[in-house]
Order: structure tokens, then C-alpha cells, then sequence
């Protein structure tokens, strides 16, 4: 079920409908009882997957904080994470593994094995990454274990960010899920964001999308073409993604939950560094504290540094997709942050002035999401040749501008490009009061964006993917 579907609408005012209307002990189990309904409508087969993961993590959990040994309590900890990376592991790379298996058989002469086709479930990652820092954090003295199953059961499904983030940690919603403020106003302030997120989707990330479709479909684009796909491409994952996670935080603040923002205006970033910090916030952060920290982070040395860095960001871009390209994406930024680390984290242009800084960090971005588009290797190679005027443009690149130059798709690029590079955030203009201007602006934004949603074909959200 996605957020931007006539079946969501349905769904959600039935579930605000009841929930209001529910005892405080009532809710929680409501709530799960809703997820579940929410993730099973695509298939409810891999309800038994999440509930499976869920129970093992709980039961783990409760053991675990009532064991003292640090051996017993490292074996727990061992076992809930080889459950859960068994899991992701086989759903997520399987295929992967086993294709690069045959690949290499091949180079020798063997014969390649049957590849099984396995369906990913959708936001497996993101449920996963949930439960386990859970138990980690448990692990580590950081958490008190849940007070009922029925608690953390509905944290690991709560509908908002369960299927693409943002990755929201137990000890941020335990006290929530104990008990959490309802009231108007925090409703109408959470419908405000839903609402800036859901234009965001239809209204910039779905048009950029048919853009950067057509140019990575297209067998030769010219220059500006190739140029206009990835700049297409990278205003659609960020419109698609944060107006995603502002949708999330908006539902979660009419539930009650107050989720913390996920995107700080990337795009205005003023080097690779800064630019994670600002980009999908909550992995960013759970990948240092749970990964580049129990490496040694840079306690131990710069060149054990560099070597943190680049695992962290290899593993990052895995976490992305069982793809190379995506392990490619990971180490291209690795070595950029390494790079900027190495000159105590400040880039190659930190002199320069702001506008150039950001617009240099933007190109470096916008490489790297040719990598993170194509659909191999290969195919971003070409793309790359294109952009740089190395391969021969194809006759149809004259059909490829008049599908692209629309009035349309050029107002939709135009005007994602100029609210991306503004500092105004939607999830800070939403902490302001709500005033009757602002009212007026959403009612009439979100009546517009429900037309579109009706007449657009093109509705993916990306991050399902990964």
C-alpha cells in the first residue's frame, strides 16, 4: 500500500477514525493490528517473515536483560544478529551472490547452477535495521527492554515508517509508545507536513522521474540530455525520498509520535561530509554508532580511519542494493570522504566561495547518482561517455527532447531545482503555529496533488527497493 494511492486515503482515515476514538491502553494494539493490515495488503505472506523476526528479537531481548554474564549475553546478542542478517541476507542477496558465483564459474569453465528467484519484501531493511538496534542498544545499557510484546511489536510495524524509513530506534519512541500528547493542533501541524510531503511526491518527484526514465532508457543521449537525466534523476530521489520520510513524520505526529527529521536541505551541502549529514539522517547515523564506532571510528589511527571510512561506506552502498554499481557508489564515496578527511574535514575547494562550494558538491553528488540510477555497471560507463561528449549521439536523441522538454517537465525541474537549494524545510516550517494562511495555502495544495495522483501512471516510490 503506498502513501500516494486512493486505497491509503481510505485506510488512513479509517484508521484516524477509530484510533481517536480508542482507550490510551486500546491504541497500541490497534495500531499493530493496522500495520499489519497495512504491510499484508501487498502480500501477506511476508507477514510471517516480520512476525518471525519480531518474536525472536523479543524473546532475545527479554533474556538478555536479565542475563549478566558477558558471555551468555554476547551469545544472545551473536544470535539475534545472525537471525536477522540470515534473513536480510538470503531475501536481499542471494541472488547476487549466487549470480557473481556463476559469473566467476563461468572465467573457469564451469558450468553456471540454477539461480533461485526470490521476491524481496518490501522494507525489510528498514524493519530490520529497527529490531536490531533495539537489541544492541539493549546489549549495550543504552535501551530498557520493552514493556510488552504488544509495544515492541508495534514499534518494529508501525505503518508510517515501516516499509522506506526513516530508521527510528526503540529508545526514541519507548517513552511514546508508554504514552504520547493528542491534540488538535499537533494533528493539524502533522497533517501540514503529510501534506508538504505528498505534493512534494506527486507534484516534483513524480514528473523528474519520467525525465531521468526517459534519458537512462535512451540507448545514446547527447550532452545536455545526459546532464538534464541525472539532474532529473537527482531531484526525483530527493522529492520521492524526503517527501516519503515528511509524510512519515506527519502520520506519525497524527498518531501522536514525533519522528525526527530525516533530510536538512542535502542538496545545500557544502562538501561530501556535510552532505552526509544532511542526507537520510537516520542511516547516516546508525551506520556511525553501530558500525563506524565499533570499528574504532578514528581512535585508532588515521590510516585505520581511512580503512573505517571505506567499509562503512562499501557496506552503506550494499545496504542500497545487491547490485555492483551500488558497492561502486559506496566506495566512489567513500574515497571522497576520505579525501576530506584526510584534510580534517574540509574539501579540495573549502576556499572557495559558498555558491561554488555548493555547486562543486553537487556535481560530485550528481556523478554518483549516475551509479546509483543505471542498471549495471555498463550502462553507467555509457552514461558517463555521454556526459562528456566520448559517445556518438543516436539520431532519435531528436524524439528523446521533444519528450523531454515539455512545458511541464521543464516548470517541474525548474521548480524542484530552485526549492532544493532554498533553506526554508518542510519540517520546520510545520513547528510553527498553524494560522489560517497556512490553511488556505494546504487545503488547495492537497486537493491540487490529489487531482494529479488520479491522472499520473508513473507512481513509484524508489526506496521500496532497498
Amino acid at each position: 500500500m503506498l502513501f500516494d494511492s486512493p486505497v491509503f486515503v481510505v485506510f488512513l482515515s479509517l484508521v484516524v477514525l477509530l484510533y481517536w476514538r480508542l482507550s490510551w491502553r486500546a491504541q497500541n494494539v490497534f495500531l499493530l493490528a493496522a500495520s499489519y493490515f497495512f504491510y499484508g495488503w501487498w502480500d501477506w505472506r511476508f507477514l510471517l517473515l516480520m512476525a518471525a523476526s519480531t518474536c525472536i528479537d523479543y524473546v532475545v531481548a527479554k533474556k538478555l536483560a536479565t542475563l549478566r554474564n558477558p558471555r551468555h549475553r554476547r551469545a544472545l546478542l551473536i544470535l539475534s544478529l545472525v537471525v536477522n542478517f540470515s534473513f536480510l541476507g538470503f531475501f536481499k542477496y542471494y541472488m547476487f551472490a549466487a549470480e557473481t558465483l556463476n559469473q566467476l564459474r563461468a572465467l573457469v569453465g564451469s558450468e553456471p547452477f540454477h539461480v533461485l528467484q526470490v521476491v524481496l519484501p518490501i522494507g525489510i531493511s528498514f524493519y530490520t535495521f529497527h529490531s536490531l538496534t533495539y537489541i544492541i542498544d539493549l546489549y549495550r545499557g543504552h535501551a530498557t527492554p520493552a514493556k510488552s510484546f504488544t509495544d515492541f511489536s508495534a514499534f518494529v510495524a508501525l505503518f508510517p515508517d515501516l516499509v522506506a524509513g526513516p530508521i527510528i530506534r526503540y529508545k526514541t519512541l519507548a517513552g511514546q509508545l508508554a504514552f504520547r500528547e493528542h491534540s488538535v493542533p499537533r494533528f493539524a501541524l502533522g497533517i501540514t507536513i503529510f501534506v508538504l510531503g505528498f505534493a512534494k511526491k506527486i507534484l516534483l518527484a513524480n514528473p523528474a522521474g519520467n525525465v531521468a526514465d526517459a534519458v537512462f532508457a535512451a540507448a545514446q543521449p547527447g550532452v545536455l540530455d545526459a546532464w538534464v537525466g541525472v539532474l532529473a534523476y537527482a531531484m526525483q530521489i530527493y522529492f520521492d525520498f524526503c517527501g516519503y520520510s515528511d509524510m512519515a513524520v506527519g502520520l506519525g505526529r497524527m498518531l501522536g509520535f514525533e519522528y525526527p527529521k530525516n533530510f536538512d536541505a542535502p542538496y545545500r551541502a557544502e562538501s561530501i561530509t556535510d552532505f552526509w549529514r544532511r542526507w537520510h539522517i537516520s542511516l547516516s547515523s546508525v551506520l556511525r554508532d553501530y558500525l563506524y564506532f565499533p570499528l574504532g571510528g578514528n581512535r585508532s589511527g588515521e590510516t585505520r580511519t581511512y580503512i573505517n571510512l571505506a567499509v562503512v561506506m562499501l557496506l552503506g552502498g550494499l545496504w542500497h542494493g545487491a547490485k555492483w554499481n551500488f558497492v561502486v557508489w559506496g566506495a566512489y564515496h567513500g574515497l571522497l570522504l576520505i579525501c576530506e578527511r584526510w584534510r580534517s574535514k574540509t574539501s579540495l575547494y573549502s576556499k572557495l566561495p559558498w555558491a561554488v562550494r555548493v555547486g562543486m558538491t553537487f556535481v560530485l553528488v550528481l556523478l554518483s547518482w549516475v551509479l546509483f540510477r543505471a542498471d549495471d555497471l555498463t550502462a553507467a560507463l555509457n552514461y558517463f561517455a555521454a556526459m562528456f561528449g566520448l559517445a556518438a549521439v543516436s539520431p532519435a536523441s531528436v524524439l528523446l527532447r521533444a519528450e523531454l522538454y515539455t512545458p511541464l517537465h521543464v516548470l517541474a525541474i525548474a521548480l524542484a531545482a530552485a526549492l532544493v537549494f532554498q533553506p526554508a524545510q518542510a519540517h520546520e516550517w510545520a513547528q510553527k503555529p498553524l494560522s489560517w494562511a497556512r490553511v488556505a495555502l494546504q487545503l488547495p495544495l492537497f486537493a491540487f496533488s490529489l487531482m494529479v495522483m488520479f491522472s499520473q501512471a508513473f507512481n513509484p516510490f524508489l526506496y521500496f527497493q532497498f
